[in-house]
């Protein structure tokens, strides 16, 4: 393929593929359907194109172009009682959070494309939503002083470069790129709530917060493989990465009564995150792939210390955060049948996974509108190969014909359910008094990929 063909390509898959969305919690870790079907333990196997996400090393064990997009329908809903005994319930918008959260990659083997001297050097870019939110409530409830809707379609633009430094080690380095989804809804930090009086506003006027902006980081990235079997496929893979802290002022309008009130302005700093990866292959050959893998993030929520809005009037309204940092717990495996008797020229998987995550936000400074809670993920997830002489729905053929570059050589897709079990969480001492009580948070999502290989 030109280099022209490929870049035409990648304008048209990124001008195609709709981005970014909303889903419940602040940070989204599903990425990707083949890593949620193992419970997002992925960094050290690592060997599709979200790897820019998992762990950018991993693209050097990608040939040729990969092309990869991802969407997520979530649904659920969050219950209430306040000590009095009244209750509410909230959701996320919706039976089911709408526009879905969805990421796209690109990856592109330099060698593969004739850039012969640069080794094995391969160039990426990702659009994800790692860091996401939708809530409602309703507008009359116990807490319609906190809040009663929120929103965060926050953008990654993740440029990635990874190169294999021998048959051992890869590394990668990308850029983060922090932003706002302006085509996606109103593109902004949204969070509603009536007003409790003061200020010379009249007590349960509606009033409205948001702003925007764009915040840099960088990630760096290792896959480590000691051993390989006969065919040069790992047997055992270490992987490490490091997310920066991104720090940000976004700027926005305070709203009473849907009329501008003031100009605002609110730091915000994204947390930075270690990530370490061990993935077994306890069995692989040629017809045959079964993998375990253990994923350990540490998320440094630390940072976050407030989101204070700071009005052009000289005033400021505190919403202090406080969090303390956390770890998220990921266990996956996958099996793969290579060579399947009733579909020839077809690969199948079976996944599994489960992922605990802790925790960051203290009672002081919980909030509904990202109901932090220790949660336990249940997911179960399978996928299809089509290779070369294979026909993907019967219709296109994988592998194409000889120079014609614009048919893919294997397509894949892949599904998962993620089921999550939410630890009840009863806040007390709150510092809007308003939402102390007991949270009963139920969430579920569904996903879907489409993998395309050229």
């Amino acid at each position: 393929m030109r280099g022209q063909q490929w870049l035409l390509a990648l304008v048209l898959f990124y001008i195609l593929c709709p981005q970014p969305g909303h889903a419940q919690g602040v940070r989204f870790q599903p990425q990707g359907a083949t890593a949620a079907g193992q419970g997002n333990a992925f960094a050290a196997q690592a060997d599709d194109a979200s790897a820019i996400h998992y762990n950018p090393a991993g693209m050097t064990q990608l040939s040729g172009i990969h092309m990869q997009l991802n969407t997520f329908l979530v649904g659920g809903s969050v219950k209430f009682t306040n000590p009095a005994g009244v209750n509410t319930q909230g959701d996320f918008g919706g039976s089911i959070a709408w526009p879905p959260p969805t990421q796209s990659y690109f990856t592109a083997n330099l060698r593969d494309l004739g850039f012969r001297h640069v080794g094995n050097t391969v160039i990426g870019l990702g659009l994800t939503t790692p860091y996401a939110l939708q809530a409602r409530y309703p507008l009359d409830g116990p807490f319609q002083t906190a809040v009663t809707s929120a929103a965060l379609p926050l953008l990654d633009i993740k440029p990635t470069v990874a190169y294999q430094i021998n048959d051992q080690l890869s590394i990668g380095v990308g850029a983060d790129i922090y932003t706002f989804a302006r085509f996606i809804g109103e593109g902004h930090l949204e969070q509603k709530f009536n007003w409790p009086g003061g200020g010379g506003i009249p007590a349960s006027t509606p009033v409205e917060v948001n702003g925007s902006g764009t915040a840099l980081g960088f990630n760096l990235s290792l896959l480590y493989t000691p051993f390989r079997n006969q065919d040069g496929k790992p047997l055992v893979n270490v992987g490490l990465q490091y997310r920066s802290q991104a720090r940000t002022e976004l700027t926005g309008q305070f709203l009473v009564n849907g009329a501008l009130a003031a100009d605002t302005r609110i730091p915000v700093t994204l947390p930075q995150i270690f990530t370490l990866a061990v993935a077994l292959w306890p069995v692989r050959d040629r017809d045959h792939e079964w993998k375990i893998e253990f994923d350990v993030d540490y998320v440094g929520w630390k940072s976050f210390r407030s989101l204070d809005v700071h009005l052009s009037t000289g005033g400021t309204l505190p919403q202090p955060q406080n969090w303390r940092n956390s770890s998220v717990f990921m266990l996956g495996t996958e099996y793969k049948w290579l060579h399947l008797d009733v579909l020839p020229n077809w690969e199948a998987a079976l996944r599994g996974g489960y992922t605990y995550t802790e925790n960051p936000g203290p009672d002081s400074t919980f909030t509904p509108a990202a109901a932090t809670l220790n949660s336990h993920g249940m997911t179960l997830g399978t996928g299809l190969l089509c290779r070369p002489g294979g026909h993907f729905l019967g219709l296109i053929p994988c592998g194409g014909a000889e120079g014609q570059w614009y048919f893919p050589k294997a397509i894949g897709t892949s599904v998962a359910y993620l089921s999550y079990i939410h630890e009840d969480r009863s806040v007390m001492g709150n510092i809007n008094p308003t939402v102390d009580g007991t949270y009963r948070l139920w969430s579920h999502m569904g996903t879907f990929n489409l993998n395309l290989i050229f």
